[in-house]
């Protein structure tokens, strides 16, 4: 049996604690809707360029018949595997489901019973659970990111873990983001979240303040040696990209409670921080230094080819295979975004973790599992090495952060919050994503953040 790693000392002072799915996270995140795809724990695409080109309704005007359309392919629901005869049976996408299987196997040697690791899609899990679950056919334990847990928690499709004392092994934020009404529904394995990344050839030291970072960004451009002072994915505007610049002025989203939840009924867009960082991207969409015209494609070419200074993104945008920021050989820092008008800015942390399925006949011999071999330094690391995102434990976040890429994510999530996960996020995004497309195109701020936020009131009414 494995030997859980005790508490350490001062490393959580350094800790990734707060890094994220993303996602989304990210979140970071996972792959949740109420995100965007960029922020999620896979490969970055940019689900958001369909919406820069200009597309509309026209597609009907093409001249397209009834025939054209019977000849299109029907989409196939997409179907989990069976879950066969195990006594314990995880689900994980592709990447996780190679990491946990051998720490599965030597669970199943040790405790002489059966444990079937299944290949799931990490965007099926969440919602496949929900209806094999019932029907007995789904997994006792699930790998999948917090901002699921809104969901799962008011459907009875998870339960919770208790960690002990344990708990204080793990990120402050890692826990909060997986508590429900005071309860911790998981264990917790990987942080991610955004940061500041720095081309160290154009700005070779660190700016002390985002004043100083504003004024370094757009001299660069009126001198010729940068075309996007600041690259910040928008198009047409980002929520959670945006959010470190709006909390460090005083805005917040939802207000968080003493125990890292959040109180759904206090929206702060309108609050008089929320209002000042809305005036404040209007003045930095007129200066230049933000753009709505920027997005994921934008961001990660301009950077990835020295022609903007900054960028503000996640360690999915460091290491895309194909046009990633060390794939391209640009020579980059990854730091915390540095104050701005003197208030620290917060990052969302997505947080991905394993949870016990609610619907479980052997949910006892689940929760051993996590608390015996998950909840242990060595299978933190092979969950890192499988996913490339900070290990939530701190004293394997300690074993890898000599990576000065691991640190910075690590350091800016350290002063980070959890991205929210109640299941009306998608309405949230919308009616914010919306706000700040007003805001950047000449409407009052204000006025824009004051309406999004009682459309964000009615939707948790609703």
């Amino acid at each position: 049996m494995r030997t859980r790693v005790k508490v350490w000392s001062v490393v959580a002072a350094i800790a990734v604690a707060g890094s994220a799915i993303g996602g989304a996270g990210p979140a970071g995140a996972g792959t949740d809707s109420t995100v965007p795809a960029e922020t999620a724990d896979t490969d970055a695409t940019d689900t958001d360029a369909t919406d820069d080109t200009g597309a509309t309704d026209a597609t009907a005007d093409t001249g397209a018949t009834d025939a054209t359309e019977a000849a299109a392919p029907e989409t196939t629901e997409y179907v989990p595997p069976e879950r066969g005869d195990a006594d314990l049976v995880i689900w994980a996408d592709e990447n996780r489901a190679d990491a946990i299987r051998p720490i599965a196997e030597e669970f199943a040697a040790d405790e002489g019973l059966t444990v079937e690791v299944l290949d799931v899609p990490f965007t099926e899990i969440r919602d496949n659970l929900l209806t094999a679950g019932p029907a007995g056919e789904g997994p006792d334990i699930v790998i999948g990111a917090h901002d699921w847990l809104g969901e799962l928690v008011a459907d009875g499709a998870v339960v919770p873990i208790d960690l002990g004392d344990d708990t204080a092994e793990y990120a402050e934020v890692a826990i909060d983001a997986l508590t429900a009404d005071g309860q911790v529904y998981g264990v917790p394995y990987a942080v991610e979240n955004i940061a500041l990344i720095r081309n160290t050839d154009l700005v070779p030291e660190a700016p002390a303040t985002f004043e100083e970072l504003e004024e370094v960004a757009l001299q660069l451009v009126a001198d010729g040696e940068a075309t996007i002072p600041l690259a910040i994915q928008q198009g047409p505007g980002d929520p959670y990209h945006n959010y470190p610049l709006f909390s460090a002025l005083g805005g917040y989203l939802f207000a968080q409670n003493e125990d890292g939840t959040f109180d759904a009924e206090d929206v702060g867009l309108d609050s008089e921080g929320g209002l000042a960082a809305a005036d404040a991207f209007a003045a930095w969409s007129e200066s230049g230094l933000i753009s709505k015209d920027v997005t994921y494609d934008v961001m990660i070419d301009s950077f990835a080819a020295g022609e903007a200074p900054f960028a503000i993104t996640g360690p999915w945008a460091v290491s895309d295979p194909e046009r990633g920021f060390e794939q391209a050989g640009v020579n980059f820092a990854v730091e915390p975004i540095p104050t701005v008008q003197g208030g620290t800015p917060q990052v969302f942390v997505g947080v991905q973790g394993f949870m016990v399925s609610g619907f479980s006949e052997n949910e006892d011999l689940a929760k051993t599992f996590l608390l015996e071999y998950v909840n242990s330094e060595d299978t933190q690391l092979a969950m890192f090495e499988a996913g490339g995102r900070p290990p939530a434990m701190l004293s394997a976040f300690e074993s890898v952060s000599d990576d000065p890429v691991i640190e910075g994510f690590g350091l800016s999530g350290q002063q980070g919050i959890p991205q929210p996960s109640f299941p009306v996020m998608a309405a949230v995004y919308e009616s914010w994503t919306d706000a700040y497309n007003l805001v950047f195109t000449g409407s009052d701020p204000q006025q824009a953040f004051t309406d999004a936020a009682e459309s964000i009131r009615t939707a948790v009414a609703g």
